[in-house]
């Protein structure tokens, strides 16, 4: 049965894909029913417990199971995927808008394949589905140069950190024979080690940590809606969930959880300073992004061979549930601007009800309490507390700066100004925006003593002393960022763009690697190439070698025994002698010879000729074709490359079932 929750919006996205544009409020209806079914077999798998499974073969079964803290993520996915396709109905241009709904429903899938999955086969699946929805959605206005590139970026930075769930995968089939997460346990020595690893390495590109946070940056070329999706309910939330659903068996790997705690805590603060620089609201908001989850990376280490994975994944639908509709909000700003530049809007006058609705969000970011957002964030505090001092106060800096960016984010987008709007958002964006808005507040019930116990996981004790120090720090980071805002007059400065991390990356691994390309590419031409085109050449060669002999040889024989003799290449002298010897002799002799050779010649004039010449002629054009149809596969196109891998896969996913029957 629980197949059924992630198939259904997977399905029912390819069928809206496939229908082609249409009304506006066809597709919303549509898309929506779509969303709320799958919310209500979130609800329904969760209640009732469902599981499934599919044995392809021995070793090879896709397990799906719920666990309380994966059930609350699997419901909080839908929820949030409802209201962003009810924004993005509204809000998005009708050119290619069902194709971007379907994609948006098939990347809902995809996240929930990943979060119901017991075992890696089926992990590896829906993550690799996500990269691909991901590479489509940021590329979605395909006419735009930049926004293809932008997604070829984040699709080649996501797929080098999926090698990680690759190496994971191999480890545990060669260490354990089986994939299910159970078999983590089993593990031991290099290949438990490669499995943790990996998986790290997998989860820290997904979320956007350390090195690979620049990608995220680039992906922001992509509509707000896709933005609000990719950054709040699927594919970068995936790297904190997957950690804290794989903690039990990877938490006792030395050297794990410390590499966990230094990748998650170097992010929060870099990704922190990024944000209170950035004057681009979407890029904000993606700095934004990596520090949550550093901080939910934190959460899940802290204290080795404990850790809190609770409270990580608490932090994770707090944060799903103020970060959609921030970066709903940057869309109406954006586009009554123009753009995304934070200096060019406020808009408190002219769009009250968006103000109002982004202010709940942005106090929700900065922790402020009793939004639900603050208790997690104070109970990661307090985790981090548990595992050293200065881990702790590390934390409330980060939170601080959440806070600063918080602020400066709300007040430049919507200060009080007389700016007027090049557009206004429609009542549907107003109210997806407002439904998650709230939920930012409903979830301040955590606050409560009898909500905390029903959580079913253990918390960090926190101390007064230690979160009267955090509020502090809050504060002081509010009015900071106030401070910044209004006196917003300085260019932005270079180190927002990720601390010079981008030209690093360029400098360090994209001009070597195009260097190596090229010369591979030159090798490829000047070498490898030169094999297929010399035998094609010797072939003709050969080839025109055979007509000749054909041609010029028993057919060129002349009449008569004089020229018969002196056609005759060896032994010319001798052969005159003789033949004034025994002239009758020789002569008759020759013309039989000449005889016999005619009648073969005509024998063999045509089938000979065409064998002649056919066989090295043939054999040069296969070889010339193969050559041509070998060097279209080489698009260097990812598009081409994903879909013979798709077409491989979907063949083997084809022979694995019916091998069966």
């Amino acid at each position: 049965m629980l197949f059924a929750l992630p198939l259904f919006p997977a399905l029912a996205g390819l069928a809206i894909w496939t229908q082609g544009d249409g009304p506006r409020l066809r597709l919303a209806l549509i898309t929506g029913g779509a969303a709320v079914v799958t919310l209500a077999l979130a609800v329904l798998a969760a209640a009732q417990g469902w599981q499934g499974s599919f044995v392809w073969g021995t070793g090879l079964e896709l397990r799906l199971a719920l666990t309380p803290l994966s059930a609350a993520v699997a419901i909080t996915v839908p929820a949030v995927a409802l209201a962003v396709l009810v924004f993005a109905a509204a809000h998005e241009e009708r050119r290619g808008r069902a194709r971007l709904l379907g994609l948006m429903l098939i990347f809902t899938g995809a996240m929930l394949l990943t979060v119901t999955a017991a075992d890696l086969l089926s992990l590896l699946i829906g993550w690799e589905v996500m990269g691909f929805c991901s590479w489509a959605l940021i590329g979605h206005h395909w006419r735009d140069h930049t926004n293809m590139a932008s997604g070829r970026y984040a699709f080649v930075t996501t797929r080098l950190g999926d090698l990680g769930l690759f190496i994971a995968l191999m480890a545990t089939w060669s260490g354990a024979g089986t994939l299910d997460y159970a078999a983590l346990g089993r593990l031991n020595g290099t290949a438990l080690a490669l499995a943790a690893f990996g998986v790290l390495v997998a989860a820290g590109a997904k979320a956007g940590q350390g090195p690979f946070a620049v990608w995220l940056f680039r992906a922001m070329d992509g509509p707000s809606s896709v933005s609000a999706l990719l950054h709040a309910a699927t594919m970068v939330a995936a790297g904190a969930y997957l950690l804290a659903r794989l903690h039990p068996w990877l938490s006792g790997v030395p050297g794990w959880s410390g590499a966990v705690i230094a990748l998650g805590l170097v992010t929060a603060l870099a990704g922190g300073a990024v944000a209170v620089m950035h004057g681009h609201a979407k890029k904000l908001l993606a700095a934004s992004t990596s520090a949550q989850l550093g901080l939910m990376f934190v959460a899940v280490a802290v204290a080795v061979g404990v850790g809190y994975p609770g409270v990580a994944v608490v932090h994770l639908v707090t944060h799903a549930a103020f970060k959609a509709p921030l970066f709903l909000s940057a869309g109406i700003a954006g586009e009554a601007a123009g753009t995304y530049r934070l200096r060019e809007m406020g808009y408190m006058h002219a769009l009250p009800w968006t103000a109002g609705l982004t202010a709940l969000a942005a106090l929700a970011l900065a922790a402020v309490p009793p939004m639900g957002a603050a208790w997690s964030k104070e109970r990661i505090a307090a985790a981090a507390m548990h595992e050293s001092l200065w881990l702790g106060l590390a934390v409330m800096v980060a939170g601080a700066l959440s806070a600063a960016y918080a602020a400066r984010f709300w007040w430049l987008a919507y200060a009080p100004g007389n700016t007027a709007p090049e557009a206004r958002p429609r009542w549907p964006e107003i109210a997806a925006t407002g439904a998650l808005a709230l939920a930012c507040v409903g979830l301040g019930l955590l606050w409560l003593d009898p909500v905390q116990a029903a959580l079913p996981m253990r918390l960090p004790e926190g101390v007064s002393l230690e979160t009267a120090v955090s509020l502090v720090l809050v504060a002081t980071g509010l009015l900071a960022g106030l401070t910044l805002a209004r006196r917003e007059k300085a260019p932005e400065p270079q180190a927002a763009d990720w601390l010079g991390l981008p030209a690093l990356i360029d400098a360090g691994i994209v001009l070597p690697f195009g260097q190596m390309a090229r010369l591979a590419a030159y090798i490829d031409d000047a070498v490898l190439d030169a094999l297929p085109r010399g035998a094609a050449r010797l072939a003709k060669r050969v080839a025109r070698g055979w007509r000749w002999f054909d041609k010029a040889g028993p057919g060129a024989v002349p009449q008569g025994a004089e020229g018969a003799t002196r056609m005759l290449p060896h032994g010319r002298r001798g052969f005159r002698g003789l033949m004034q010897a025994d002239h009758r002799l020789i002569d008759a002799a020759v013309w039989r010879t000449v005889a016999i050779t005619r009648a073969l010649a005509r024998l063999s004039d045509n089938p000979g000729e065409t064998l002649a010449d056919g066989l090295p002629e043939g054999a040069a054009r296969i070889i010339g074709h193969s050559g041509a149809d070998a060097r279209r596969l080489q698009t260097g196109l990812s598009h081409h490359y994903y879909a013979i891998f798709v077409t491989g896969a979907a063949a083997a996913i084809l022979f694995l079932i019916f091998r069966r029957f």
